[in-house]
């Protein structure tokens, strides 16, 4: 899936070569499209192959677990930095401690009573660097898995006829905005909050998927 990744950003590039210099590149919430569209096709390909139910899981929980990291923890990193440059501006400069607080209010809105967040994680938000070379960088992690997500739903839905609209849409690179792209050469309308609810559906698939195999191997032996 690695391979497939890297190489969708390899077709992207190459299918959208027919751009000028200045639209050949995509913005940052469209530059993942390609690739985690590839690697949702080979994990598919993959799931489809596997007839050991406990492997089939395995995969199944490494998509999973890369999904929910890429759009739930992102979405908790952005709205941390809403908040700390939010607070910087009404309260001052801010002190280590009202950092710290921040980051663990709205990591706990995520983890809930799932996790016990120590005191030493309070400091982890010092480790990401997007926060200060890059400030509001990773809400487009969440902002384009969604995405692929959500098309590649319409793909399953559509089977082959959708294949020429996607080509079409990787090779106008950056030449439009996003809502724009995907209204023209998909039809979808990415500014309906149902749109991003379809890839949240998809991932609720995924692990209702998940727990029927859970339940079915739980007696079997590694």
């Amino acid at each position: 899936m690695t391979l497939a990744h890297e190489l969708g950003h390899g077709v992207h590039q190459w299918v959208s070569r027919r751009q000028n210099y200045f639209n050949f590149d995509t913005p940052l919430t469209t530059a993942e499209t390609a690739s985690v569209f590839a690697e949702m096709l080979v994990f598919h390909r993959l799931q489809s192959e596997e007839q050991d139910p406990k492997k089939r899981l395995a995969l199944l929980m490494e998509k999973l677990e890369e999904s929910f990291a890429t759009i739930f923890r992102q979405v908790v990193l952005c709205r941390f930095e809403q908040r700390a440059h939010a607070a910087r501006r009404t309260e001052g400069e801010l002190s280590p401690d009202r950092i710290n607080q921040l980051w663990l209010s709205e990591n706990r809105a995520m983890f809930g009573d799932a996790l016990t967040l120590t005191d030493d994680y309070r400091w982890w938000w010092m480790y990401i660097s997007h926060f200060i070379h890059s400030p509001f960088y990773t809400y487009a992690y969440a902002f384009g898995h969604l995405l692929v997500l959500a098309l590649y739903h319409q793909y399953r839905e559509e089977g082959e006829t959708f294949v020429p609209k996607y080509l079409e849409l990787l090779s106008a690179g950056g030449s439009q905005p996003p809502n724009q792209l995907i209204q023209e050469k998909i039809g979808l309308d990415i500014t309906k909050r149902d749109f991003w609810q379809g890839g949240l559906r998809f991932l609720e698939q995924m692990v209702e998927e998940a727990e029927h195999l859970a339940e079915k191997t739980k007696d079997r032996p590694i």
